[in-house]
């Protein structure tokens, strides 16, 4: 059976979490599926989940992701465990390694050995999550005798990747696999990498769930959305895990000058690399037509849960871009 395409809304909706409530209850009402947390600072992602999760009735819950690095396998497990209980059956758990700057400068942890370090929290995770006892003994983790209480129906594990090793083992350990920030050109050897994983494990890639964090602006002034795009990812491409990723999917030249941009504290330059061009492979910028297009095409390329993260620069941005895919103004073809 195909997997279903989804349209999902990104939370938290600020620092607020009465924001939060009133997108996930606004997402509900017009008929949009899914929503997915980011997880990198306050408020804490996994504690509001298990705080507002019973305010909703339907809306399945991800998170794109939790770093590995900042809870241990038996923290991460555990708050499953609540979230599980509070909202059955509609949580998906999202773990990833993160970056550079969130792990490094934010809270002082080395990112070592990121592939071994999530294959090998997400394989502990879900011997926790059944009830079982740990007996484990991995590169880069270790636990020993620790048990909590059984799910009966442990939600699934879905694992951050952008390149060919991380996406092929993303692919193989977890349950779905989570893509962000990638240029089109590059959807179909990253699918092909799905694949590989897949087959690994003896299953049909056809069953591992794609998610994608979509960077999307509804509007009509494409100038305007690209420099929107430029402020806010310029930086982002400067960590090496997502400049080498920029590399690998052909804009090497591009990624180099980002490096040197940020090494120099240019921000024109670091953000001038990033093309009008490049930008429109990237970004999801256009009106109404344009914007739904472009996911749909993403959909045919492979992509089934489309969480929508709009480059808002006011609130009419933002309820532009989320309006443009409700039940009512978007169907997957």
């Amino acid at each position: 059976m195909a997997l279903k395409k989804r349209i999902a809304v990104t939370v938290p909706a600020g620092p607020n979490i009465s924001d939060t409530v009133a997108r996930l209850r606004w997402a509900e009402d017009n008929g949009i599926p899914d929503a997915w947390f980011s997880d990198s600072g306050a408020p804490d992602t996994l504690t509001q989940i298990a705080a507002v999760g019973h305010q909703t009735n339907d809306i399945r819950i991800g998170v794109a992701v939790t770093p590995v690095y900042t809870r241990s396998p038996s923290v991460i497990a555990a708050s499953a465990n609540v979230i599980e209980q509070v909202i059955p059956g509609r949580f998906v758990i999202g773990l990833g390694s993160s970056s550079q700057t969130i792990m490094g400068q934010w809270n002082g942890i080395p990112l070592d050995k990121p592939l071994t370090r999530v294959k090998e929290t997400a394989e502990l995770v879900r011997i926790m999550l059944t009830g079982e006892k740990t007996n484990f003994e991995g590169e880069t983790l270790y636990s020993r005798g620790y048990r909590q209480a059984p799910l009966e129906n442990p939600p699934p594990i879905y694992l951050a990747a952008l390149r060919p090793k991380m996406i092929e083992m993303a692919a193989e350990v977890g349950d779905g696999v989570i893509f962000n920030l990638w240029p089109k050109g590059a959807l179909p050897k990253m699918m092909e990498h799905v694949r590989i994983g897949a087959e690994k494990a003896g299953k049909n890639a056809a069953d591992v769930e794609i998610v994608n964090r979509a960077m999307v602006l509804c509007t009509d002034d494409k100038e305007y959305g690209r420099n929107l795009f430029r402020a806010a990812f310029g930086p982002y491409y400067a960590t090496p895990v997502y400049n080498r990723f920029l590399a690998w999917a052909g804009y090497e030249e591009a990624a180099n000058t980002i490096t040197e941009g940020w090494a120099q504290k240019d921000r024109a330059k670091t953000g001038g690399a990033l093309t009008d061009e490049m930008i429109d492979e990237i970004g999801i910028i256009g009106n109404e037509e344009e914007i739904q297009e472009r996911v749909q095409a993403d959909a045919d390329g492979g992509v089934h849960t489309h969480i929508i993260a709009p480059l808002a620069g006011n609130k009419e941005d933002l309820e532009r871009t989320f309006n443009a895919f409700t039940g009512s103004a978007f169907q997957f073809k």
